[in-house]
């Protein structure tokens, strides 16, 4: 592990997110929209929150090199894009030495992973793309957002 004990302690945030693509149909089931059909396993979207930010607690054990912080707070929010596309975004929080970019990362991961889960029954070809830091702040290296363009969104 790198040695942070010389950094300063600063309030760190970093933003990730996931995207995951499904059928519009299966979409409906997550959000409701069509009568008599649920997940066999429950609410995807507050099980893939809650998964999310538990993962995010859990950072270091997954991530052999990654430092042990003391999060203050992380959020997991989950939009519907267009007819058959979910976005997970992840905040995580934290006054400490080093950055919550993995944390924020691992929860995005995380729970786009669970939405998966809770939907392989009833469609095996769900894909989660572009897991990515969207901004961090804090620390030496102050600010960093990633650029956006009609590509990247």
């Amino acid at each position: 592990m790198v040695d942070v004990a010389g950094k300063e302690t600063s309030v760190r945030i970093a933003v990730a997110e996931a995207t995951v693509k499904m059928k519009p149909a299966t979409l409906r089931i997550v959000t409701g929209g069509r009568s008599g059909l649920t997940s066999k396993k429950g609410d995807v979207l507050a099980a893939a929150r809650l998964a999310g930010i538990q993962a995010a607690k859990r950072t270091p054990e997954l991530i052999p090199l990654c430092h042990s912080i003391a999060l203050t707070s992380v959020a997991v929010d989950v939009d519907v894009v267009g007819r058959s596309i979910l976005r997970i975004r992840a905040t995580a929080r934290a006054t400490d030495r080093t950055g919550v970019e993995m944390e924020a990362l691992v929860a995005a991961a995380v729970a786009a992973l669970t939405v998966y889960d809770m939907l392989k029954a009833v469609e095996r070809g769900i894909t989660i793309e572009r897991v990515r830091l969207i901004e961090k702040s804090g620390g030496r290296s102050g600010t960093w957002r990633r650029a956006t363009s009609r590509r990247t969104r």
